[in-house]
């Protein structure tokens, strides 16, 4: 994997690259980030998380960044900066510490892993990739898509361990 472009401070966000969308993590200091994940969801789980579509409930996980980002590129991304201000970072890790091991209602559109961290740095749910997918056509379409290559790599990732 590819080193992250830039070393994360706590505080700040992590964007996750998978196929098809990216996951969204903070981090939290030592290695480690606090994410919004499917209680099923492992480390590392890859493309193969992109079935918490169908998720309900989600599980506030704090984990090592280079198992939940293992086989993706990630980059630090504190992307509305300039459009609110960020919270103070002790205070972003304390929140997001705070919530490890809480179940949380998931919703693709509303409480995605996008908005759970961007609320944590700026007290704002805010996820551009439902913006733009609202935008671009319709959740139809994108449910769809994202089931598709879902499907597709949990069979590749479950093929592969019975490989091993």
């Amino acid at each position: 994997m590819p080193p992250c472009q830039e070393d994360p401070k706590p505080g700040d966000l992590i964007e996750i690259f998978r196929i098809g969308y990216q996951h969204w993590a903070v981090y939290v200091g030592d290695g480690y980030v606090v994410h919004l994940a499917p209680p099923s969801e492992y480390a590392g789980a890859g493309a193969s998380s992109v079935l918490s579509v169908f998720a309900e409930v989600g599980l506030v996980k704090k984990e090592l960044l280079k198992d939940v980002a293992e086989g993706c590129v990630y980059q630090v991304n504190n992307k509305y900066d300039t459009q609110y201000s960020p919270l103070p970072r002790s205070k972003i890790v304390r929140m997001a510490e705070e919530c490890v091991g809480k179940k949380i209602t998931y919703s693709l559109a509303r409480n995605n892993c996008e908005h759970f961290v961007t609320e944590l740095r700026y007290g704002v749910k805010k996820s551009k990739q439902v913006e733009d997918a609202v935008t671009a056509g319709g959740w139809a379409i994108v449910a769809a898509g994202v089931a598709a290559l879902g499907l597709a790599a949990f069979v590749g990732h479950r093929n592969r361990r019975q490989n091993q």
